[in-house]
C-alpha cells in the first residue's frame, strides 16, 4: 500500500513554485513518501502596491502559515528572508538547507557590470536595502544613476530591462539559479558592495510544532552551518526591530582555516534610501554551536549598530 502524499504549501510564483519543487523532490528521497504541491494566493502576490507599503514582512508568508494551521497542508517552504523575525509557537521550522549563493546580482543592457553603466543610468529595485547601498556605492565612487523602485517576478523584473524601460535591474542571484534564469547575469555584485537581506539564498520549512514524526524527518533535510548563519543575521534584523522593507543587510559568513571553520564573521548595514547615511558594522566570534549564541552575535552587532545612529535610519519602524 502506498503511503499518502505529503502536501506541500506553496506560493503560486515561477519561483517559489520552483523551489518547492526542489524541497519536494528532497523531501520525498528523505520520508521515502510522494509529496504533492498545494498552490496558495498570498496577498503579497496579488497586491500591487509596493513592498514598503502594505508592510514588508509577511505579506507572502500569513496565507501559507494559515494553510497549515488548519490542517489544509502539511508543510510549506519560504524564501527565509520573507519570514518575520519572530516565530509563533504552533509552528516549526524543521529545516534551513544548504543555503544557495546569498548575493545579489545585476541584470543589464548590452551585458553591463554595475561599473560600466552610463551616467544617468536607471537601475530597477524593490527593495529599499538594495537602493540604500547602491546610491552609497554611487556616492563613493562618482557615479551618477537612479534607482527606481519596482515590482513583480523575476521574468517582470528582467522584462523591464530587455523591453528597455530600464538599463539595469538587482535581484537575488539565488532565485535566478532556482528558475534557470542565471545566464541573464550580467555582474555578481560583492557583498562588500551590497549586503544581502537577511537570509536572503537560504529556504525555510515550516511544519506545526504539534507533527514530532514530520519534523524528525524533515530536520534530515537542515543544514547546522546555515541555520547559525541565517539566526545570527535574523537575530540582527530583530534587535533593530526592523521588517523586511526596512534598508538592513545583513551577512553572516564563516572563516576557515583551510579546510576547518574557525569562526563566524556578522557584518550589518542599515542606510538613507539616498546613500548619503550608512551605518556599517562587523563582528567576528567563534562558530555558534547553539540557537541562543547564534541569536546573542546578532543582538551584540545591532547594539553596536544602534550606539551609531542606526534607528534613526529605519524609516518607518516596524509597528
Amino acid at each position: 500500500m502506498t503511503e499518502k502524499a505529503l502536501r506541500l504549501g506553496t506560493r503560486r510564483s515561477k519561483l517559489a513554485m520552483a523551489q518547492s519543487g526542489q524541497v519536494a523532490e528532497a523531501v520525498s528521497q528523505v520520508t521515502g513518501r510522494p509529496v504533492e504541491l498545494v498552490e496558495i494566493t498570498t496577498y503579497g502576490d496579488v497586491s500591487r502596491e509596493h513592498l514598503a507599503q502594505i508592510g514588508g514582512t509577511g505579506v507572502f508568508v500569513a496565507a501559507l502559515r494559515e494553510a497549515l494551521a488548519r490542517g489544509e497542508v502539511d508543510f510549506a517552504v519560504h524564501s527565509l528572508k520573507d519570514l518575520p523575525t519572530t516565530q509563533p509557537d504552533e509552528l516549526v521550522v524543521a529545516a534551513i538547507p544548504v543555503r544557495e549563493d546569498p548575493r545579489d546580482v545585476v541584470v543589464a543592457r548590452d551585458a553591463l557590470k554595475l561599473t560600466d553603466l552610463p551616467r544617468g543610468a536607471r537601475i530597477g529595485t524593490g527593495s529599499p536595502r538594495r537602493m540604500a547601498q547602491l546610491n552609497a556605492y554611487a556616492r563613493s565612487h562618482g557615479m551618477d544613476f537612479e534607482t527606481v523602485p519596482i515590482r513583480g517576478n523575476v521574468d517582470t523584473r528582467i522584462g523591464y530591462v530587455t523591453k528597455g524601460d530600464l538599463d539595469a535591474v538587482v535581484l537575488a542571484a539565488a532565485g535566478l539559479n532556482r528558475v534557470g534564469r542565471s545566464e541573464d547575469v550580467t555582474d555578481f555584485l560583492s557583498v562588500d558592495t551590497v549586503l544581502p537581506a537577511p537570509g536572503q539564498g537560504a529556504l525555510a520549512i515550516e511544519c506545526t510544532a504539534d507533527n514530532a514524526a514530520l519534523i524528525a524527518e524533515l530536520a534530515e533535510l537542515d543544514d547546522p552551518l546555515t541555520r547559525a548563519a541565517v539566526t545570527a543575521e535574523r537575530s540582527l534584523l530583530a534587535a533593530l526591530e526592523a521588517g523586511c522593507s526596512a534598508p538592513v543587510g545583513a551577512l553572516a559568513d564563516l572563516l576557515a582555516d583551510g579546510q576547518i571553520v574557525k569562526e563566524m564573521r556578522l557584518r550589518g548595514v542599515v542606510g538613507t534610501t539616498d546613500g548619503s547615511t550608512l551605518v556599517q558594522l562587523s563582528t567576528t566570534g567563534p562558530v555558534p554551536e547553539t540557537h541562543e549564541a547564534a541569536m546573542a552575535l546578532g543582538r551584540e552587532l545591532a547594539t553596536g549598530m544602534l550606539a551609531q545612529g542606526a534607528a534613526g535610519l529605519m524609516g518607518e519602524r516596524a509597528q
